[in-house]
């Protein structure tokens, strides 16, 4: 074949840490860029290098190197070095939706302030790629895109150039790699004796795959330097084939050329997640279970930034609040630095394992200041006041970080005063002490009383800190309360104070028989063996088994699961001990304890509201078992068998049936049953239907037999292992990983609820399930409260299947970003309604650009929109 076009694309792949910590790399990192940079700026045939698609590598090059910040800023704005559009090569499939929009505002902010990004979605390693990559794609300006795992392998996948299409129906022009990826060309020679042999390896599989005239080449590899002498490389490459063309070429040049030419075909792509390519390339799917307790830690630390500290920001910096948004760019920078593909998948050292832990315990930590000071500006709450106007009334603040009014049950913590606790010496001071606790109830301003069930109380120490005195050091009775909260509008604000006890009141509510939970909804019953009988009282359909423990081994390495020979499953069997934790009326509970193995021990809380059907389950496992895999199996019956799963994903859900492959038709890679979800996954058809939430990212299996499988952990110690019959070969370096086991405790939050086939068609239904769980209407307790003023914040979504997902600070100026997204496949009218108005709305594209003006209604307290199919709308207001 003549007449076609090779650009060299000269890049490198550089894993921020892997095998080894960042530190390593890091100082590895510096000297090559040094390097590549002296060649740019002195062979000007070396036109162009890839920096791998992350802007972090640069942040890391000039934290040892400010005095070349002159110099990259030269070479980016003149394009000789490409950087972004991602801050981070994360894993995709695990941070959430909202993550994935954060880490490509850093990118940008970082490459435009450098001179410019890179208008190509490069994803060249991550392990599978979400439905919604197109329409993120789109939502940052970005037509064209690059991948290499989950696809290829099938029939219709022999061509390397696609249109895949987003759920929202906007489509990228995808480049999809070669079965050896990026480092494909790393390894040609500019030596004109061993060129010609080696450029057959590599010319065979490109052309044969080529749907046009222009073909990319990559040129390089993990941790490789540029390529020594690229520009001979392409003159010898020149000599072999004069009849073709060969171009040092930037990546969006290739993309220009190919879509301009007209004679490349794109293979069209449905909307899909990309995650099997188990013929054509390893997808490594296994690891969606390695490392669960840091995925599950990172998950809450994730919501927590995400759904509480960043809204809480905006709200006060709207109501005229300082601006907090440096603390949250830094909070978020730390959090999408645990995002990298092995780090967060968990393919990775025990060294970098434990660099992400603290990064996320430091998100942790920065996200809980950042709400604590936000809800104090909203609420009118000064320490360091309430500390000189001395002793002053407690408060409870309640927050609703929903958007849509909500009421019912609240569970929180209180604490009242019992003695100082004196810190330093004691001089000529006089403890303070109380009565501590002592039974009350709660009210309201309007003087309602609302009398609360006290669920446990214990004696703490509490610390209340003010910007200008040494912390306040007390000991407290600490009371965990239930009571009926009122109404609380959509993120907006409620305060109680305390008053004097009154009874509960008698009637419809939750109680516990036996080893019974039940409202008017549901009726929970711990069995033998630990695991739970649901009855749906509504609909009369009963759910036994569910979550019951299982136990196998795990033979394989941080990528990839494989059972060991002659593997048993073992299934929790009891006897288990029970403990009633609460009694109702407003919260019931029961505690069970078991041995799951000799070296695995298990503690399942069950609490059943009685305002609601979610049965919020926390298990506590604590392993020393080593070689194994742990799982919750929940049977729904063979009514359900046929069904197929509908299962959170990135900005929307995916419909995923059972997978049954046989691996003798796979023998690269044994294609693995589990798959990735965000927070939720539920089956139904008809009335009969349940729904998992979690916190966060989880894995699971749906079998043919009708059963949901819940990984709890995977105990591995090696990151890779060459002798699987499931994934024959190294898909890493061999390191050993002790600290893969998991060993020791571990929590894990689920909620159970039963759904119907409806409930899953609305759209909303799940997320807001979801919300009631792990986002409910949260109570925060001020001792030192004094007169409190509640900012009027009332922002609520309407329009039938619209789930809200953000709101935050714009990137620049004084507006409010508002976000949803439309989980159904037909066309919604939307509306934010304002309690206090806002003055001006446009609509823009997640990257908060292209701005579309759009009318306020109502004198401002109304802004309309329609939302496509499976549509993102972001919207500034003012």
């Amino acid at each position: 074949m003549t007449g076609l076009i090779f650009h060299l694309i000269a890049h490198t792949h550089w894993d921020r840490e892997w095998y080894l910590p960042r530190a390593a790399f890091h100082a590895r990192l510096v000297p090559m860029l040094d390097d590549l940079f002296e060649r740019l700026e002195a062979d000007a045939g070396f036109r162009s290098f890839l920096l791998d698609g992350q802007t972090v590598l640069l942040e890391d090059y000039l934290r040892a190197r400010p005095d070349r910040e002159g110099d990259v800023r030269a070479l980016v704005k003149t394009g000789r070095l490409q950087v972004g559009p991602w801050y981070v090569l994360g894993d995709e499939l695990i941070p959430s939706g909202e993550s994935l929009v954060r880490n490509l505002l850093l990118g940008a902010a970082d490459a435009e302030r450098l001179g410019g990004r890179l208008d190509v979605l490069y994803s060249p390693d991550a392990f599978g790629h979400p439905a919604v990559w197109p329409t993120l794609a789109r939502e940052f300006g970005m037509k064209y895109g690059v991948v290499w795992r989950g696809l290829g392998g099938e029939p219709g996948q022999e061509r390397d150039l696609y249109r895949w299409r987003g759920p929202d129906g906007r489509d990228v022009l995808l480049w999809h790699l070669p079965p050896a990826g990026y480092e494909i060309g790393a390894a040609l020679p500019a030596d004109a004796d061993r060129l010609p042999a080696a450029w057959h390896r590599v010319r065979t599989p490109l052309v044969e795959r080529a749907a046009g005239k222009h073909i990319p080449i990559f040129v390089g590899a993990d941790h490789h330097a540029a390529h020594p002498q690229l520009v001979r490389l392409r003159d010898l490459l020149l000599e072999l084939e004069p009849a073709n063309a060969f171009r040092i070429s930037r990546l969006d040049e290739f993309f220009q050329a190919a879509a301009e030419g007209g004679s490349a075909v794109a293979a069209p792509l449905g909307p899909r997640d990309l995650r099997w390519s188990y013929r054509y390339t390893w997808t490594l799917q296994g690891v969606h279970g390695t490392r669960a307790p840091l995925k599950r830690r990172h998950g809450e630390a994730e919501l927590w930034l995400e759904r509480v500290a960043e809204p809480l920001a905006a709200l006060a910096r709207r109501y005229g609040a300082r601006d907090r948004r440096p603390l949250l760019e830094l909070a978020w920078r730390t959090l999408v630095r645990a995002q990298f593909h092995d780090t967060i998948a968990g393919c990775s050292s025990d060294a970098v394992a434990r660099a992400a832990e603290r990064r996320i315990a430091d998100v942790r930590a920065y996200a809980l200041e950042i709400a604590r000071g936000a809800l104090h500006d909203l609420v009118g709450h000064d320490p360091d006041a309430a500390r000189e106007r001395g002793p002053i009334e407690p408060a409870l603040v309640l927050w609703n970080p929903g958007a849509r009014p909500r009421a019912g049950i609240v569970v929180t913590d209180v604490t009242l005063f019992r003695r100082d606790v004196l810190v330093g010496p004691p001089g000529d001071r006089v403890p303070r002490s109380a009565r501590g606790y002592e039974p009350f109830a709660l009210k309201t301003r309007d003087g309602r009383v609302l009398p609360v069930q006290v669920l446990a109380r214990r004696t703490a120490n509490e610390r209340l800190e003010a910007a200008r005195h040494y912390p306040d050091e007390d000991e407290v009775d600490q009371v965990r309360i239930a009571f009926r909260a009122p109404a609380v509008p959509g993120l907006g604000l409620g305060t109680l104070t305390l008053g004097a006890a009154a009874p509960l009141p008698r009637g419809e509510g939750v109680q516990v028989r036996g080893r019974s939970l039940e409202n008017r909804f549901v009726e929970v019953t711990l069995e033998s063996s630990g695991a739970l009988t649901l009855l749906d009282r509504r609909s009369g359909e009963r759910y036994a088994g569910l979550l019951r423990l299982e136990d196998a081994g795990d033979a394989g390495d941080t990528y990839t699961y494989c059972p060991p020979v002659r593997d048993r499953v073992t299934r929790s069997r009891g006897p288990i001990t029970v403990r009633r934790v609460a009694a109702g009326p407003l919260v019931a509970a029961l505690e069970a304890r078991w041995q799951v193995l000799r070296d695995v021990a298990a503690r399942m809380v069950v609490q059943l509201y009685a305002d609601s059907p979610l049965v919020r389950c926390t298990l506590e496992i604590d392993n020393h078992a080593t070689q194994h895999r742990l799982r919750a199996r929940l049977p729904l019956g063979t009514r359900l068998a046929e069904a197929a799963p509908l299962a959170g994903t990135a900005f929307g859900a995916a419909v995923r049936p059972a997978v049954i492959a046989d691996p003798a038709d796979y023998p690269l890679e044994t294609p693995v049953p589990t798959a990735p979800a965000q927070r939720f996954v539920a089956v139904a058809r008809g009335a009969r239907g349940l729904a998992l939430l979690a916190p966060a990212f989880f894995e699971y299996e749906w079998t043919s037999a009708g059963e949901l499988i819940i990984t709890v952990l995977r105990s591995v110690g090696d990151l890779s292992r060459d002798d699987l019959p499931t994934r024959p070969g190294h898909a890493g370096w061999p390191t050993p990983t002790p600290e893969a086991q998991c060993l020791g405790r571990s929590r894990i939050d689920w909620a159970l609820a039963p759904v119907s086939a409806g409930d899953l068609e609305r759209g909303e239904t799940l997320p807001q399930l979801w919300e009631d769980a792990f986002l409910p209407v949260q109570g925060s307790w001020l001792r030192d409260a004094g007169m409190l003023t509640a900012a009027p914040a009332d922002v609520t979504l309407e329009g039938t299947g619209l789930v809200f997902s953000a709101v935050k600070p714009a990137q620049a100026g004084s507006p409010t970003v508002l976000r949803c997204y439309n989980a159904t496949g037909r066309k919604a009218a939307g509306a934010w309604r304002f309690g206090d108005g806002v003055k001006n709305a446009h609509r823009v594209r997640a990257d908060e650009r292209e701005s579309v003006a759009l009318v306020l209604e109502q004198r401002g307290h109304v802004v309309r929109f329609v939302a496509e199919p499976h549509e993102i709308v972001t919207i500034l207001v003012t």
